[in-house]
This record gives C-alpha cells, structure tokens and sequence, in this order.
C-alpha cells in the first residue's frame, strides 16, 4: 500500500532536527557531552547530578554545555517523542472516592504504530500465519505458527495485516508499609515479534501504555471490589478505545521497512494472575475464567466446555433485562448465582474476535511455578517431614551455575519463581524411598507436565505427552489424600478444588490456538512491574500525591534517551536507517535485535548498545567433538603446569592413573595403528581442575546454550573426597562416569624427533566409571536410570573403584546424579562427600528442561 515513513524516520520530523543536521547531538554539544548527560540521568538523583555539577573539579576544567540539573532534565525532555501521556478524571454517578480518580494513560493504538515500525525489530518480526513441519509433524512455535492466527486471516481482507495485540497487567506495592501505595501499570506489545524478543525486558519489546486508578470507594465493603472492577474494565475500554475500531475497521501503518500495510488489531493474550484473570472474564472466585467448570469441578480432570465471551455476555445482559446494574445489591447477587463477579461492560465486549477462553492464555509462572510451591511443596514436606526433607536438599552435591539449598527449602517463606524451578529439579529423585511410590508418581506426573508445558516449541506427540501426564496425576492423586499429604485449616482434605489445577487442563488447547505457552508467561510482566514501577518510584520524591506523575516523566526519558542514542549513531555515522532483512543461517548465540544490528553495520560500536550479550560461541575456537556437536573449552592457562604421573596419583588420589594411562595408549595405538616411543612414565603434564562443555539446544539445532562447567577438582580441606562431576560419554561398553583429572600431553620439543599419535593430540580425562543397574520401567513412579558405581576386585581380594582414561571429546553431556538415599539421610554425610560416600545414584532426568527433552527423545 505504498511507502511511508519508519520510527527513525519520524524522528526527523521534529521541531529541532533542522539543528540536528549540523550537530548530530543537539542540544548537546557533541556525542561525549550526550553521553554524560545520559549516564548522570541514568544513574544519579537530581539531587546529586546538582553536587555532581557544582564540584571544584570544574573550576580547572571545560564544564559541560548543561550548567544544573533542571537544564539537563530539560534538554532530555526536549528530545524527540511520540506517544504524549494524558490524564483523564473519571467519575462514577453517586459513587464517592477517598480521593479524585486520575488514569494516566497514552493512545495504545499510537504505541501500537510505535512498536510495529521500529527498524530495530525488522529481523524479528512475521507478518503472516504459517506453518511449520519438523519430521514429519506439525511444530506450533510463536502465535503466527498457531491456528487462532489462521482463523482471524481468513476473515481479514486480502492483502491484510493482523497485528496480534498482547495485553500484560498486575497490581503491585511499590511500599512496603502496611496501607502502602500500590500500582497497576497495563503493558502492551505485539505478536508479530519473535518471542525471544519479547521476553526480555530490555529489548523495549514492551510498552506500558497506561498506569490503572486504585481507587477506594466511599461505599460498604461488599461493594468495594465489584466497583473497582468495572472502574478497571472503563479505563482499559479507554485505553484501548482506538485498537478496537482497528480490529474492526483496519488502519494504515508503516512496518520497519517503510513498507505501508493495512492493518487489523486483534485482542490474542492477556497475560495476568488467576485473581486478575477472573476479574477480566467477570466472573466470580467460584468458577473457571476459560471453561465452564466451577469449585466442585476443579478436581475431576475434565476438560469441560469453554466460558465463551458470547455466553458471559448474554447471560450479562439477561440479568440487566431484570435487574438494574447500578442497583449494586440486586445486580450482584443476581450474577453471583450465575457465577458472575457484577462487571456489566467488560471492555472485551466489543473488541473484534476477542474471547477471554482464547484470550487469558495458559499462564506458566503462576499456574505452573507458583501452583507448585502452593500445593505439591507442601504435600511432600507433609508426607516427608520437613526436617528430612532438608537433609535430602542439603546434602546434594553442588554443582556450579546450579543452585543449591545450604539450609533446606521448608524454612524459606518467600520465594521467587526461579528458586520454585530449582526445587523441581531434584524433588522427584530426592524423595524416592521415603514416600510411598504412588505419591511419587503423582508428584513426578505434576513436573512432567510443567516441563513439557514450557518447551519453546511444541509437536502433537509433545502435547499427547502433556496431557497423559497431567491425566496420570489425576489416576494417582489418591495416593495424596491416602497420605495425608493435602491439609488445609481444619486438617485433612481430600478434595482437589484447587482453580490452578482446573487451568492446567486448557494448556494442550491453548498451544494449538495460540502457541507455545513461554511466550505468555508473566516472567515477562513481572520483571516490567520492578522496572516501571519500583525502580522508578525509588527515583521519585516519594509524596503519594504525584508519584504517579513522577513516573511517568522518568519512564518518558527513558525510552526517548534509549531511542535517540541509536539513531543518533546510525545518523551520525551515515548509515541507513532501514534495518535490512538479513537472512540468518549462522548459529545463535542471543537474540538483541539492536546488538545484531550494530554489529552487522558498526561493528566497532558494538558496545555502545546495551542489552543481554551474546552466549560465548565455544564451537568458534574450542576443541570440537568428532561429530561437532559438542564443543570443549579449557583456559589457556592450567591449574598445574607439569605434574608427573606420579605427582598426578597422589595430588588427586588416584591409585590407578599410571596403569590407566597405559591401558589407554596401548588400546589406541592397537585400533589406531599410530605407535610412539613416547613414554609416558617420564612426561609431565598440564592439568586443568574444570572444563566446559557447550551443546546445542534439543529444541531448536540453530540455538547454542551456555557452557556448563564440569569440575574436578582434588581432595582439599572443604572437599576431602575431592570436587567432581559426573559427565556422559561415548565409549562403547561404559555408561556414566565421574571426571576426576582433566590433563593434556605436553607438547614435544622442537628438538626432539619424537612425533605424538593424534590420539593424544586432545586433553585427555581420568573417569571412574558407573553401569546402568535399572532402566525407567523398572521404577516407573520414578522413570529414571539408576547407575551403581563400578568396582574391581584386586588380586588380594580387596574393592577399588574402576577407573580409565577417555579423551575429552568423548564426553556428550554434563549429567546430574541423586543418591539413593534410601529411609533416611545419613547424617555424617554432607553436599561435600555425598556423591563420594553413595554408591547408587539416580541419574536425574529433570536437571533443566534441555535435559529432560534429551532424556524423554535420543535416551527412551
């Protein structure tokens, strides 16, 4: 539809840019003196940025262009913006407040227009539904991989654009104080990003477009919550006013491209918490916000027919036929008795093809993650005790970049979502032989299906897995009400009504309308509500009667400064300000679509953007596996630089070594045909105590991961076993191994005639091996390997445990072993010593999700 004008073109068209053609930085007096004011604006208090200014060191120096805080602040309001933020009063007829209600709000669909044409985003961004097919089966990834963006393109015109709308919105304090102010900022972005932009908070993927009233009313208690809700539900209709006559009618708008599209502006997702999701759908606490279902269905394990936003409205409007929605009493028993909350214009109601059961996605954080900690946590510190509970937490070996519970998890209160996962990981495996195997399963089933609910993307047979695995929790639940395991304040329960747990059963529907449900978890919002509300009210002078104001200017600021300096440094280094589509074939290491670019076009002023930094690509300079799959990284400086055989065998305790070594080079000179009269017995060697080891990710090939550090360590005063890890590799006739030295062949010196077979060309690894004793049927409450040490029997009669040397890139994956610890923990043993001190182990499938998938597909 013709060619328009991008992001960074419209900041061209303001009132100074005819100075900005002479200098770059107007009103600053060059790049150096922008980033001063940037970085005192960014980082002090007006306050200080005054002391800052007024220092003695100015007296022998050039000052700055700006000479006090209210000019800089000015000059910063003074670069270029687009979307201005009004302040609306509203009012209810006959119904007082506590004080007057201001919504502080800016046009969504203006913001909208924002987003949707800044050249930044140009790699990252699809305008079409499609589909994808990996082996055979169809794959649903981001919303336009989904069949909800399918269904809304073949009522759209030909030729049409949907940009699929992503509402984000929760309360929180921003005091702490008892009665403390309270926050309720609404976010909005766009489905056509990828969701790997999206769900980083500095990627300005998300835009907060209006900051909600909270309101007391002056009116009996029973009404407060049904008032404040529909004053919720006006401001968002406000808000929104304009993206709904574009939903409907379509507008006009520039893509990063330049390109003119006509554009539809469907309501897709509202991410939010179960109490707000409720509220949006206007229902009552008792009832499902997406299906049918009510309390005394929460349990069954039922999918029951969808609440539709046809059916909520018309039985709104046959209850307003009876009863007058201002007549607060009537109107909210009435709906009460239809599982309604009272809300009589939910602003969804005339949004085009918006449905709360399509659009109040699957929520990972708090339906998944916190229904954890709520309910299965505490039924296993009830059936387990809490005390050996802890012991079990405590003693596991600690493994870096993994947390790890010094004082157990029963005594900590608050947690974040982050420490819930960590829990996960090892529950299933750490409460085996102490809970009954039915209460394990149920409890395995529930993990299951939270991984599986969080893959980046999903297939048929990964949904079926999803499903099965919530509907053997429900086969095996009983064992939980058996155990006496879920309590409430009166005791014992043995119902399930639990609304979280009735959600779980929309998951596989909400992937295949809407698609992979990472893309809508509240990670996202929760990390916006830190950065748009209590980071920027600490930057306020806290007086509650403008706080809000405060905000708002800070927030201004911010994305103007962030916008600016990128354009600033394409304009001033004379490159276009079209982000050309590049076609990425190349593997990725991060997804910041401003690094990518910068670095693509100004490379050397690639650290002037912030944002996540690339995962360091050891498969560029590392050593390699044969395959290349797996890529090794040792520094270039070892822990000891020439340690004799003999110093090797006694420094990591290691009775073995010498004999394994000869074992080692003597079956591969064998198979290999390469000989050499090197001998080992009088060569020194470099020896590293950790290595790292670097894998692609099991859902998506292109995608690197972050190195894993694997360590092996000798025996020390905090280890006297010594520090070491367990590692996968791919040797036939072995199965898991403990990497107990990391050592590398001395180069020969260039006098010496001596030539060193390639076999010995790689840094070599002391393993003491582990078999396989059960395969995951043989546990099915568990469905884990379990692998027993290997031990040898000596001539006299004596145990020694079984070790030999690999090379380093036999080594597939880093692994996680769970003693089986049995009845009970024994008490002398500690996080130090316990994968020492046990000798069968469980080889834990739920490490981290890349795990779990590799587990689940390349090891059933």
């Amino acid at each position: 539809f013709g060619v328009g004008k991008n992001l960074f073109d419209r900041l061209q068209e303001d009132e100074y840019d005819y100075r900005r053609k002479i200098n770059t930085y107007y009103p600053f007096h060059d790049e150096g003196e922008w980033e001063l004011g940037r970085f005192l604006v960014e980082n002090l208090t007006q306050t200080q940025i005054d002391k800052f200014l007024k220092l003695k060191w100015f007296h022998t120096r050039p000052r700055p262009s700006f000479t006090s805080k209210d000019q800089l602040l000015d000059w910063i309001d003074a670069l270029p913006s687009f979307v201005p933020w009004k302040v609306s009063n509203i009012e209810f007829t006959g119904y007082k407040t506590t004080y007057p209600v201001q919504l502080i709000w800016r046009d969504a669909l203006e913001v909208i227009k924002q987003l949707f044409s800044d050249p930044v985003f140009a790699n990252h961004i699809t305008f079409q539904p499609h589909v994808v097919n990996t082996r055979g089966q169809r794959e649903y990834g981001d919303y336009m991989s989904a069949d909800m963006a399918w269904k809304i393109q073949d009522h759209l015109p030909v030729g049409a654009t949907q940009v699929p709308i992503i509402l984000g919105s929760d309360k929180t304090p921003v005091t702490r104080i008892t009665g403390g102010l309270e926050m309720h900022p609404l976010f909005i972005t766009i489905g056509n990003l990828d969701s790997e932009v999206r769900s980083k908070a500095t990627l300005r993927a998300w835009c907060c477009i209006a900051y909600m009233p909270i309101a007391k009313f002056r009116v009996h208690p029973d009404y407060q919550g049904i008032l404040q809700a529909r004053l919720w539900h006006k401001c968002v209709d406000l808000v929104c006013a304009n993206l709904k006559i574009a939903a409907k009618d379509g507008c006009f708008m520039p893509d990063p491209s330049r390109y003119i599209r006509y554009v539809f502006t469907p309501l897709v997702a509202h991410v939010c918490d179960l109490p707000e999701a409720t509220m949006i759908a206007a229902v009552s606490k008792s009832a499902s916000p997406i299906t049918m279902a009510t309390q005394a269905n929460f349990g069954d394990g039922v999918l029951y027919p969808p609440r539709t936003g046809h059916h909520t409205l018309q039985v709104i409007y046959e209850i307003s036929k009876e009863v007058d929605p201002w007549d607060l009493d009537k109107f909210q028993k009435a709906a009460k008795a239809a599982h309604l909350s009272g809300v009589h214009m939910p602003y969804w109601s005339d949004w085009m093809f918006a449905c709360p059961s399509v659009f109040l996605a699957g929520e990972i954080l708090h339906t998944c993650i916190k229904f954890f900690a709520d309910h299965p946590l505490n039924w296993v510190k009830e059936t387990v005790g809490k005390r050996e509970l802890d012991a079990r937490f405590m003693v596991q070996h600690k493994r870096v970049g993994t947390r790890h519970f010094t004082k157990g998890v029963t005594h900590v209160n608050q947690m974040t979502g982050r420490e819930h996962r960590d829990i996960q990981r090892t529950i299933v495996a750490s409460i085996a032989g102490v809970a009954a195997p039915r209460f394990i399963r149920s409890i395995r089933a529930l993990i299951e299906f939270i991984y599986l609910a969080q893959n980046p993307v999903h297939s048929p047979d990964s949904l079926h897995s999803m499903v099965q695995a919530l509907s053997d929790f429900h086969a095996f639940k009983d064992a939980i009400v058996a155990a006496e395991a879920r309590r409430g304040k009166k005791g014992v329960k043995e119902d399930f009504f639990i609304p979280k747990l009735e959600l779980l059963q929309s998951f596989r529907g909400t992937v295949e309308r809407l698609g992979t449900l990472m893309q809508f978890s509240a990670d996202m919002t929760e990390r916006l509500l830190i950065t748009h509300c209590k980071h920027l009210f600490e930057r306020t002078n806290r007086r509650s009667t403008d706080f809000t104001e405060q905000c708002v200017r800070i927030l201004n600021r911010q994305e103007s400064m962030e916008l600016f300096n990128l354009y600033a440094l394409f304009y001033s280094r004379g490159a276009s300000l079209v982000n050309a589509i590049h076609i990425e074939d190349e593997e990725v290491t991060t997804v910041n679509p401003a690094l990518s670019w910068v670095s693509r076009v100004l490379p050397d002023e690639a650290h002037s953007v912030h944002g996540p930094r690339p995962v360091r690509n050891h498969f560029l300079k590392g050593i390699l596996s044969e395959d290349a799959l797996t890529a090794f990284h040792l520094t270039s400086k070892p822990d000891f630089n020439a340690l004799t055989p003999v110093s090797i065998q006694t420094k990591y305790s290691l009775l073995d070594f010498d004999h394994a070594l000869s074992r080692f080079i003597d079956q591969l000179s064998l198979s290999t045909g390469e000989h050499t009269r090197w001998d080992h017995r009088y060569g020194r060697f470099r020896t590293w105590n950790k290595f790292r080891l670097q894998l692609h990710s099991a859902f998506q090939s292109r995608v690197i991961m972050p190195s894993r550090v694997v360590q092996a360590y000798p025996p020390s005063d905090a280890f006297p076993l010594g520090n070491c890890d367990t590692v996968l590799i791919n040797v036939m006739g072995d199965d898991g191994q403990t990497s107990k030295s990391i050592f590398a062949v001395p180069k020969i010196p260039r006098a010496s005639n001596l030539v060193l077979p390639t076999f010995l060309s790689n840094p070599l690894l002391y393993v003491q091996f582990f078999h396989f004793v059960a395969n995951p049927n043989d546990r099915p409450e568990l469905a884990m390997w379990t692998v027993e040490r290997t031990y040898m029997i000596g001539q006299h009669g004596e145990r020694y445990r079984c070790g030999g040397v690999v090379s380093l890139t036999d080594v597939t994956h880093a692994v996680e072993l769970i003693p089986e610890y049995g009845n009970k923990v024994d008490e002398k043993i500690s996080s130090a010593t316990s994968l020492e001190s046990y000798d069968r182990f469980f080889l834990n499938s739920f490490t981290d999700k890349e795990s779990y998938h590799t587990f689940s597909t390349e090891f059933t």
